[in-house]
């Protein structure tokens, strides 16, 4: 079998609603400070993960049961906690959530160009379509929620499109630096996009030089036909959420379909599974604490992933299993932390090592080396 690979996802204190009230939680006003997440990156990091995700959002998020007083309801902007943490981390994937919906992919292709730098190679980003109906009020110059899901997903892919193309604009040899002649840049190695669809017309070429890893990864989240279509269009990872292994082979099967119909049948592309995971040496334990927090909440915690309770050891027989069934990693989100967070990092990495199915050192500098990715030629320098 292969090695699996791994990933979590960073969102406040914790994935459940009331994991800022967890008696292990820090105090809330630390999770706006730098120190919170370069800790929590740096554990990620001691225990050889992929890479990180980091949540974001426009919309505030939903009031506690005792009022908004009772709940952690503010964020931090992703792309720029990434780059606070990039240049004191050394090897971990940073792959910031930037909605689509409200965002313009020249801004887009800059911020994550720039992590890319900042990181030496390192960035990612995680595509979102955005709460649009709960945003656009925030926004005021988009019409309301278009219920057209396929035209959301549809923009989506243009904007990812757009942003690829700026990211090649320039060619990697393209700055001259040449003080003698006073030339920079080599004119003929910067390049018009051209882009037009039906959301975006966009020339080009972007200010910003090519980045480190000539492509940072694209990640996107998928739950069905839809979605899976666009992560086959436009991502190199997908990340689904199928709720039993019987469901994975034809998952993957669809994707791997619409991947060959988009063009891209001879492309690497890796799909990972999630879960929400509460953990615990003892599973009533961990059983227990979740209830608590359930109990805090004021309702059961359910999710869009599978919620998995219960001990490490446990969680490291199904993620062998879930792969052997087709998925290449998982991205796994803490139902609290630090404490979840360090479970997967302590406990649940070196159950898999002992397997045989975790690295046991970073052997890339690169989050598209970890990942078995190459550097991929520019697409104009290859035409031209």
């Amino acid at each position: 079998m292969s090695l699996i690979h791994l990933a979590v996802a960073l969102d406040g204190a914790g994935w459940h609603p009331a994991a800022s009230r967890e008696s292990s939680a820090v105090p809330a006003n630390e999770l706006f400070s730098g120190r919170y997440w370069l800790d929590q990156v740096r554990r990620a990091e001691a225990g050889l993960l992929d890479f990180v995700t980091i949540e974001d959002g426009f919309a505030l998020a939903p009031e506690g049961p005792d009022g908004p007083e009772a709940a952690v309801r503010a964020r931090l902007d992703a792309s720029l906690i990434a780059a606070r943490v990039a240049p004191v981390t050394r090897n971990i994937g940073l792959v910031p959530t930037v909605t689509t919906a409200h965002t313009e992919p020249f801004h887009v292709s800059k911020t994550i160009a720039t992590l890319d730098y900042a990181s030496t190679g390192r960035a990612g980003w995680r595509v979102q379509i955005g709460a649009v109906e709960a945003e656009t009020p925030l926004f005021g110059r988009r019409r309301p929620a278009d219920p057209d899901i396929p035209a959301l997903f549809e923009e989506a892919a243009d904007h990812v499109e757009v942003v690829r193309r700026l990211w090649d604009s320039w060619e990697d040899d393209a700055e001259i630096r040449d003080a003698a002649s006073g030339r920079f840049i080599d004119r003929d190695k910067l390049h018009y996009i051209d882009f037009t669809g039906s959301r975006f017309s966009v020339r080009g070429p972007s200010i910003t030089p090519r980045p480190p890893q000539g492509q940072p990864l694209v990640v996107a989240l998928a739950h069905a036909s839809i979605p899976y279509a666009f992560a086959a269009r436009s991502a190199d990872v997908a990340l689904i959420t199928p709720h039993t292994v019987e469901a994975i082979p034809g998952i993957v099967q669809e994707i791997r379909a619409a991947q060959a119909e988009a063009g891209r049948g001879d492309e690497r592309l890796l799909v990972f599974g999630e879960f929400v995971v509460f953990l615990d040496e003892d599973p009533a334990a961990a059983i227990a604490r979740k209830e608590r927090l359930d109990e805090v909440a004021g309702t059961p915690y359910r999710s869009d992933a599978p919620v998995f309770v219960g001990s490490p050891g446990a969680l490291a027989d199904q993620l062998a299993g879930w792969s052997e069934a087709g998925l290449d990693g998982f991205r796994l989100r803490p139902g609290t932390v630090p404490r979840d967070l360090a479970a997967i990092t302590d406990r649940v990495v070196p159950e898999l090592q002992a397997r045989g199915l975790f690295r046991r050192s970073y052997e890339a500098d690169t989050l598209r080396g970890l990942l078995g990715f190459e550097r991929p030629a520019n697409r104009y320098a290859v035409t031209a």
